[in-house]
């Protein structure tokens, strides 16, 4: 930046300072490389034949993909209800000063975090072959009713089970960070005036921390909303099955590709922007760089994040 260092010989007093904008060519020569490659590439998907857009728009609104829109959307509702509720039970026995309880609850998330969510699926799909009746009733008793594995656990059940079950594990350590971010005192306060623990939990501590659980909450439905495409491999018909179903009759195998990803695309922007609403509702009260911090920890939780479950 260049100032003037002369000085007025009437008045004495130095000029104004003249302030000169610092150029960044390095920048405009970046920004002009991005859009060259970008728009190449956009040249190449839209004259590439292979992609057969007319063949996506035909199929963009067919009545198979919006029945498959519309079951990946309700998979996604029942999974993150069953993934939070778990969820929830399972940070509160992690709290527990019983070590039962809370090693229960520690070996749980272990181990459905520690293995593929595409394994579990194919488990509980296949439940039959290791247990083909399902005793119920009292534990180490009497069983109540025996109904066959087959009739009990349909497909509908078993992807419910593989999505639900995992996706308590990792809510699970959502809401034990919510806890966890609530300070101590408040605690120690509410016992003071003779609070029970559940009336602890319930009314002083889970009310501040949905501050941190919600907003995490967010990007595990985003997550949750892709991984129902797992489903199609035990033959469950949401989206992505409903694509696999047509193109394995018409060969058109890349543009149904392109429909399910469209429609993802859509679903996602769209809790995309629920989220950031969330995110802007539970960040008020912070500065901008609080707000990074905290968007950082909310994104550390999530599958890609390294938060241990020590």
């Amino acid at each position: 930046m260049a100032t003037s260092e002369q000085t007025d010989k009437r008045t004495g007093r130095p000029d104004e300072i003249e302030a000169v904008p610092v150029r960044h060519p390095g920048r405009w020569i970046a920004a002009v490389i991005v859009l060259v490659v970008g728009a190449s590439i956009i040249k190449s998907i839209v004259t590439a034949k292979g992609f057969q857009w007319g063949v996506v728009g035909h199929y963009l609104f067919d009545s198979r993909i919006l029945h498959g829109v519309l079951a990946t959307i309700w998979l996604t509702f029942l999974a993150m209800a069953v993934g939070i509720l778990l969820g929830v039970v399972l940070a509160i026995m992690r709290q527990s000063p019983n070590p039962i309880v809370s090693g229960a609850s520690w070996l749980y998330i272990w181990f459905f975090r520690g293995t593929p969510l595409l394994v579990q699926l194919l488990f509980w799909f296949n439940i039959a072959s290791l247990f083909p009746v399902i005793n119920l009733g009292v534990p180490f008793g009497p069983a109540l009713v025996s109904p066959h594995a087959n009739s009990l656990v349909t497909t509908f059940a078993a992807v419910l089970l593989g999505l639900g079950l995992n996706e308590g594990a990792y809510m699970a350590e959502i809401v034990r960070a919510g806890f966890l971010s609530v300070p101590h005192g408040q605690t120690e306060a509410a016992q003071s005036l003779g609070m029970s623990r559940l009336q602890i939990m319930r009314l002083v501590v889970l009310p501040q921390a949905m501050r941190v659980i919600v907003p995490p909450t967010g990007n595990e439905t985003i997550s949750m909303l892709k991984n129902t495409s797992l489903a199609s491999t035990i033959t469950y018909v949401e989206l992505t099955y409903s694509a696999q179903l047509i193109y394995s009759a018409n060969f058109k195998t890349i543009p149904l590709l392109v429909v399910i990803s469209i429609w993802y695309l859509v679903l996602t922007s769209v809790l995309y922007v629920g989220q950031y609403f969330i995110e802007r509702r539970y960040g008020r009260g912070f500065t901008r760089a609080e707000r990074a911090s905290m968007r950082a920890r909310w994104l550390g939780m999530g599958r890609g994040g390294g938060g241990g479950i020590a």
